[in-house]
């Protein structure tokens, strides 16, 4: 904000920057924290950004943000402090102006121009599909995709009923196939309407979206038309194969394909918090997940050998058959790892009891050292998006009073 003033060409141009300004002095006045100035002028000098003594981490970002800075520009136990804050207090300061606001400001001025006008067009479309909570139409838009996907899951459950197949004498091969009968019947009259509105929305939202690689990418887009797809792969594999081909007949295909469709129920992670929060803790916790994949495996290894030596390798008199080879204990470690246990298979020998309990005690232990980042991350995770819907929702507001 500083080194802006060298390109100052007026007194407006100057008061666009600062607060105030004296001439005759040659002076500028700036309405903030005189002490974080200090500090942040520190920085110019020496390239080391700290927090003041005894003041909220939270208003001096609000000083950086003001003078140009981020919170990468904090040293390092700084940015940790700063990262606590905001995860305590569901606090995200975004660069970006707030929704709803003009580019040139709350007041506006003058008339802009057409591409100006276009812009703001694709921007508000472009929430009004991505954040629900964005306005009224967002959340109309929302409700009827909700409803949708709703339906076709019930449809998809009740296709798979014997009282769904009976009446109409349709085998399971039968029930897959995009026949022309089929397609008039009442369930596949819903599943064309359904595909139909998802595969609009997609196209919508594809069309609008800024950068379309980036788009494509995306992991909730990549699951829509992994739920839209299958429905036209079987309607394409009827037309070309024919209704009564070797492959229509086998249906097994088919069947995987409708299958697919529950892929839908994803769908709703676009307006639920809660789905979003699940998948970006995944995202972000993947290093932990793998932690813990391999603290199962190599557990798994250690006792699956083991519990197969003490039931079946040592010449004991009694064998237990479910323990014949490493691969078929692998089972039975893994649900006493994870305190399942359904009892159908269990060690008969003493030894093999006690390594039982010790595979049952290892096993919470080992599960709950990364489950607490993952915990953490959850945490935050969800106060970083529900600050964000929150934020959306006061747009909303603002467009009711309006």
């Amino acid at each position: 904000r500083v080194s802006r003033l060298h390109g100052c060409l007026s007194e407006q141009d100057v008061l666009e920057v600062c607060d105030d300004y004296d001439r005759e002095r040659n002076e500028y006045f700036f309405d903030r924290h005189s002490e974080a100035f200090g500090f942040i002028m520190l920085y110019v000098r020496h390239g080391h950004l700290r927090f003041v003594p005894h003041m909220c981490e939270l208003s001096f970002y609000n000083e950086m943000i003001y003078w140009g800075l981020e919170g990468s520009h904090l040293d390092y136990c700084c940015q940790r402090r700063l990262d606590d804050r905001m995860s305590e207090t569901c606090t995200y300061y975004a660069a970006e102006e707030p929704p709803g606001e003009p580019a040139g400001g709350p007041e506006g001025k003058g008339r802009r121009p057409p591409a100006a006008e276009g812009g703001k067009w694709l921007e508000r479309m472009r929430r009004t599909f991505e954040e629900p909570t964005s306005s009224v139409a967002a959340q109309v838009l929302a409700t009827v995709s909700i409803l949708f996907v709703i339906v076709s899951m019930v449809v998809l459950c009740a296709s798979t009923l014997p009282e769904w197949r009976v009446p109409e004498n349709r085998s399971v091969e039968e029930q897959s196939r995009y026949t022309a009968e089929s397609v008039r019947e009442p369930s596949g009259i819903i599943e064309a309407i359904c595909i139909g509105w998802f595969t609009a929305e997609c196209i919508v939202r594809f069309i609008v979206s800024k950068n379309k690689c980036e788009f494509v990418r995306r992991p909730l887009n990549i699951i829509d038309l992994l739920a839209i797809t299958p429905y036209y792969i079987s309607v394409l594999m009827t037309v070309f194969t024919g209704e009564n081909s070797q492959l229509q007949r086998a249906g097994v295909t088919l069947r995987v394909l409708r299958m697919m469709r529950i892929f839908w129920v994803i769908k709703l992670a676009r307006h639920f918090i809660g789905l979003q929060t699940l998948g970006l803790t995944l995202k972000r916790c993947y290093r932990e997940m793998v932690m813990l994949l391999v603290f199962i495996c190599v557990a798994m290894a250690i006792f699956s050998a083991l519990s197969q030596l003490l039931e079946n390798g040592l010449d004991l008199g009694i064998k237990n058959k479910d323990y014949a080879s490493i691969p078929a204990a692998c089972w039975w470690v893994i649900i006493s790892m994870t305190t399942v246990g359904y009892g159908d298979m269990c060690p008969i020998t003493v030894p093999g009891r006690i390594l039982g309990g010790i595979c049952v005690v290892s096993g919470i232990v080992l599960l709950a050292l990364p489950i607490t980042f993952i915990y953490h991350s959850f945490v935050q995770c969800y106060h970083e998006l529900k600050f964000r819907s929150a934020r959306y929702s006061r747009s909303l507001s603002a467009e009711f009073l309006n």
